[in-house]
This record gives C-alpha cells, structure tokens and sequence, in this order.
C-alpha cells in the first residue's frame, strides 16, 4: 500500500487530501487529485510521488518490465535518444498488450505530472510507439494503433497523430469508429478541415480501411464540419457522395447542413436548406427551428433592429402551422438580442404575453432575467423591481446566480443602494452560494468609501459561516482606494450651459 507518512514527508501541501485516498492505488486516483498533486507539491518532491505512483501500479497491475517501461517513458530525464536507448539496453520483449497498457497509463495522467510540458509527454510517447513498431516480435493489432492515436489526440498533438495514422495505414489496421470521431473532430476545431476531409475521402475511397460502415462515416464528417460553421465545405461532401447515402440517415444530415449555415450566418442559404428539407418530407424539428431563429436574430441586430420581433413572429408561426410550438428557449432567442439591441418596451411585452398565458410557454429564470437586465441598463429601476416582485410573489425557482448577475448590473451602472436591497431579497431565497455576492458587494462598498455597510457585510458573513475570498485588509480605509465618480454630480440646466458656452466664446476661450 501507498505510505501515508512518505506523502506527508513529501509535501506539507498534501494534507488536504481524505486518508483514505492514501490507501488506493494511483489507478484509483482520479485525475483531479493527480493534478491537485501537481499544483501544491514542488517539481522534484511530485517526481517522487509519480515513481511511487508507477512503482505501485506496476506492481498491482502488471510485471517487472511494466514497472520499467513506465519509469523510463513517463518519468524519465534526458533526450529522446537517450530514452530509446535505455529502452534497447532493458531488452524487454513487448507485446501488444504490454504497449496498450503503457499508452494507457501516459493517456490518464496530466501533464503536469510529467517531465516537461504535455507537448514532450507525447513526443517521448510518440518515440516509444514507433520503437515498439521496430521491435515487435509479433504484429500489432487495431487496438494497439487505435489506442495510440486516441492518446496522441486527447493530448492534442497533431504530428505525433498523424504519424500514428500514416503507420496504421502501413500496416494495413482498421480505424475504428471512436477513434475516427475523435480524430475528424479534433482536426475540424484545430481548423485543419482540408486534413480532415481528405481522412474521410480515404476512408470512403477504401484507402484507408474502416471497421464500420461508410454512411456514420459521412454522418460524422458533416457533423464535425458544420459543428464549427463550415457548412459550404460539408455541402460539398454531401454532392460529392450523395449516392452512398440512404433515406433514413438524410434527415440528420440536413439538419447538420441547416445548423452549420446557421452558425455561419447565412439566412438566405439556411432558408434553401430548409426548403429543401420541407419539399422532401424531412420535418425540421424544435432545434432546426430554433437554429434558424437565432440565425435572423442576430442578422436583425446587427442590420435591421426594428425588425427584430416581425420577423421572429413570421417564422414562430410557420412553426406553429407546422406543428411545431415555440418553447421557452425560442423566446429568450429572441429576448436576447432585443436586450442587446435595448428594445425595452418589445422586451417587456413579451414577457408580459408569456406571463398571461397570450403564449403557450411560460417565463423562466433566464427570462425574467434578460428583460431585469434591460430594464436596469436603461435605468428603469421601478418598473424592474415591480417585475423581481411578481417573481418573487408567483414562485419562480431561481438560483443564486440570478440574483448575483442583476447586482453585479447594478453595481455596474453605480446604484449600490438598489443592489444592497436586491441582496436581501436575494438573502431571503437562496440559502446557498452567497459567497461571490458578498465578495462582490463588499468591494464595491469599500471602493465607493461605505466602509461602515462594507465592515457589516463581512462580519455577517463570517457569522454565518460564508467562505469570503476578499481580504480583511479591504476593510481598512488606509489600505483601500476610495474611486471618485468621474462625472461631476450637478444637474446642468440645459439653458444654463448654453449661456455659459456663449459667454466664453465671446471672451475667446477654449473652455
């Protein structure tokens, strides 16, 4: 078992941890304690505890050679050559069992735990895969490839990827469908989509063997594409092998289409995609719909505001007749940008229809909350805590974030007084996470010089057993600096100013 008193020994940083995690062996320990490890314990103090971490798992899980293997691969000093030639002198035969394992276990800890950074965690793992195909006594199978190559893409390392595919090719293995998701999608977000769509051409063209069938092959590449708004390059695909497909497996892809024009931005070719979909008897669906919803919202916001609500109407409609009724979300689609857009009076009448029952659906938290936030940033604090009392009054279950966005909005446009009293309205509902609230309003208090409301605060919540991650120095008048308002406070009559401004042009001054 794993020493409680050499951990200890090790790091006083390490106490925090449950004794009886201790007692497991490291695979049992999940990669957060790993990393909390790597985070409180010095570089040469954490190699001890990863050897022990190895010399431990390779005794419980595996032999001698394992043990030496992971020693050296893992956690071992010098060069890439120098490590190759440690491995040449242990003259250990490897198998393809011995070799997944060893992929493995680099796989599931962090880089932080390695020698380096993760970039040379996976060059040295690059190194010992390639050294194992040279020194193979019997040939590897796909899952040994296969494992390789979902290592080298969760530690993002594209060359040490490629290569482990080009060998795969070599050999003759089998990618399978996990490994070929995992690597489609990762060249898609690296935005190498011309690599990525010359892989499913080889996989398609039989270049490439692929233990699955073609068409989730196809599936999965338009996903991927259209998942980052590619969405041109993905139609491409589709023409190009449109006879491959079958009918049960076209609605997805049409809906995959629609989606990747939608987060491009293109109405008028998201519109086409949904045309075609209607005129071949592919229903779009709730999500569809709300796709292309957010897709008019947003060109309205940036070209045409005050058709922002028309056309959200227009097309909830052509839900509606299509059978499709519009949701909560497909509201606050459009309550989003008419609160960016600082549609105040549309805002509110949509959240004054959803709460009568003019619509099927009913308000939520995020709701009530776009249409606070409008109101407050347009410094229409009555009507918005008229609004936060219905709220409260008709039951709505709201978490503490609610509440700690609107006060950070207030302490934003600098009406603190309004967000103290929000802050018991907010003490009375949630019980929970109050935390962030109080660093929050404490500071502000302390900035704006109420040091009195500020010192209160803190002391309630160290009363009541808050976790506070402000400082108590905050609370001294001497070590805090008290921010002035930019903007003179006096109300300047308008005629007032004009007269001013004529007289110092008639006495020639600039100011």
């Amino acid at each position: 078992m794993f020493s409680c008193k050499k951990v200890r020994n090790l790091s006083p940083f390490l106490l925090f941890l449950p004794l009886k995690s201790y007692a497991k062996p490291p695979c049992c320990l999940s990669v957060q304690t790993i990393e909390r490890l790597a985070y409180f314990s010095k570089p040469h103090l954490l190699r001890e505890i990863c050897l022990e971490f190895s010399r431990q798992f390779s005794c419980s899980a595996a032999p001698n050679s394992m043990k030496l293997l992971l020693d050296n691969v893992v956690l071992g000093i010098g060069s890439l050559e120098d490590m190759e030639i440690r491995l040449e002198q242990m003259n250990i035969r490897v198998t393809p069992d011995l070799a997944t394992k060893v992929i493995h276990s680099c796989k599931i800890l962090p880089a932080s735990t390695s020698i380096g950074s993760g970039r040379s965690r996976s060059r040295r793992l690059l190194r010992f895969f390639i050294w194992c195909l040279r020194n193979r006594d019997e040939d590897f199978g796909d899952d040994v490839f296969n494992c390789a190559i979902r290592a080298f893409t969760e530690m993002k390392d594209l060359t040490a990827m490629a290569i482990a595919i080009s060998e795969l090719q070599k050999m003759g293995c089998r990618m399978d469908a996990e490994t070929f998701v995992m690597v489609a999608e990762t060249l898609v977000k690296a935005g190498k989509v011309d690599e990525a769509i010359l892989l499913f051409r080889n996989v398609v063209e039989k270049k490439m063997p692929y233990e699955g069938d073609n068409l989730p092959c196809i599936t999965v590449i338009v996903h991927a594409l259209c998942s980052k708004g590619y969405a041109r390059k993905a139609e491409g695909v589709v023409c190009r092998y449109r006879d491959k497909l079958q009918e049960e497996n076209i609605g997805i892809i049409y809906r995959s289409l629609l989606h990747g024009w939608c987060i491009y931005g293109n109405v008028k070719e998201a519109q086409r995609i949904s045309k075609e979909m209607k005129s071949i008897g592919i229903n779009l669906g709730l999500s569809s719909y709300n796709d292309l919803l957010r897709c008019i919202c947003n060109r309205n916001l940036k070209f045409n505001p005050s058709g922002l609500v028309s056309e959200a109407t227009d097309l909830m409609m052509a839900m509606r007749s299509s059978g499709v009724t519009p949701t909560t979300v497909s509201f606050n689609i459009l309550l989003s940008c008419l609160t960016r857009a600082r549609r105040v009076k549309e805002a509110c009448n949509i959240l004054s229809s959803m709460m009568h029952g003019e619509v099927k659906s009913s308000p939520d938290q995020v709701t009530y909350y776009l249409v606070l936030k409008v109101l407050y940033l347009t410094n229409r604090i009555t009507k918005g805590n008229r609004i936060l009392d219905k709220l409260i009054s008709n039951g709505v279950m709201v978490e503490a974030r609610f509440f700690h966005c609107l006060i950070g909005i207030l302490c934003g446009i600098e009406n603190v007084n309004c967000a103290v009293e929000m802050f018991e309205k907010m003490k009375s509902q949630c019980r929970e996470n109050l935390g962030p609230t109080y660093d929050l309003l404490i500071e502000k208090l302390c900035r704006n010089g109420n040091f009195d409301l500020g010192k209160h605060f803190y002391d309630e919540a160290i009363e009541n057993g808050v976790a506070l991650k402000i400082s108590s120095d905050l609370l001294d008048p001497l070590k805090t600096q008290v921010f002035k308002p930019a903007r003179s406070q006096e109300k300047i009559i308008l005629g007032e100013y004009k007269g001013k401004v004529l007289l110092r042009r008639r006495r020639g001054t600039k100011r």
